[in-house]
């Protein structure tokens, strides 16, 4: 009997402690999982801020894309207008080159005769020179055209009143010496002389049928001298009368406006 009671004792004690066990087991198990869980929710916030901001940062990145594209369309097109108005600058300065050339062409073959009087044609700068000396032109001191020079002035007015899109400038050159006193009361320096002499020929080129709105008269007196004034030779040259004909550029000036 008394072994009985020592063997339920024992048998009692390790189911006692077998239960202790197993609940130490179940506290344990249960403390896992609260952590397990815990940590879960932890990963799971971090990995949802994380999706929050990759999305964030793919939105920006469209819009930016978005704003890259449509600014390379706008440089695209602006290139593309720019292109257009090169083409049409370049198809215009093609067309002034030719009516250059063919104005000097014209104005050579009228004045052909005068070439050995001391008359040159040139193309400079998109104009067209056409330089008289004085010899041809006038006396030494006045302002009157000769009989030779008025012949080819005429002979260019022919040309220039065919010519609505072409704008005159006529310059009056002398050399540096001084106009001598009291021998024309209407001047009285080398500016008076030469402009009178550029006004002169105005009246000329206007009679013969060039509309005076496109003619200007100005004169330069000694200060734009082709040679040095230092021997008669040198000074010769120097005084002349120098008519610049200039196309109209109005389109032109239109484009370059637009930019």
């Amino acid at each position: 009997m008394q072994e009985d009671t020592s063997l339920k004792a024992d048998n009692l004690a390790r189911t006692i402690k077998l239960l202790d066990e197993q609940t130490a087991t179940g506290d344990r198990l249960r403390k896992d999982y609260k952590d397990l869980l815990a940590n879960y929710s932890a990963e799971s916030n971090k990995m949802s801020s994380n999706l929050a901001k990759k999305e964030q940062q793919l939105l920006d990145l469209e819009k930016s894309l978005m704003g890259t594209k449509t600014e390379n369309d706008k440089l695209l097109t602006d290139l593309k207008e720019r292109e257009l108005k090169l083409k049409e600058l370049q198809k215009i300065m093609k067309q002034k080159d030719s009516a250059v050339v063919a104005l000097r062409n014209s104005v050579t073959d009228a004045l052909l005769s005068f070439k050995d009087n001391g008359l040159t044609v040139n193309v400079k700068n998109g104009k067209v020179y056409v330089s008289l000396s004085e010899k041809l032109l006038f006396s030494s001191g006045s302002t009157n055209v000769d009989k030779k020079g008025e012949e080819a002035l005429k002979k260019l007015g022919s040309v220039l009143k065919k010519q609505p899109d072409v704008n005159v400038m006529i310059e009056g050159h002398t050399d540096d010496v001084p106009v001598a006193k009291n021998t024309n009361a209407a001047f009285t320096d080398n500016w008076d002389l030469s402009v009178l002499r550029a006004t002169e020929i105005t009246r000329i080129l206007v009679n013969e049928g060039v509309k005076p709105r496109k003619i200007t008269p100005a004169g330069r007196a000694e200060f734009s001298p082709i040679a040095e004034n230092k021997t008669a030779d040198s000074r010769q040259k120097n005084r002349r009368t120098e008519i610049i004909l200039t196309p109209k550029l109005d389109e032109l000036f239109k484009i370059l406006e637009s930019e």
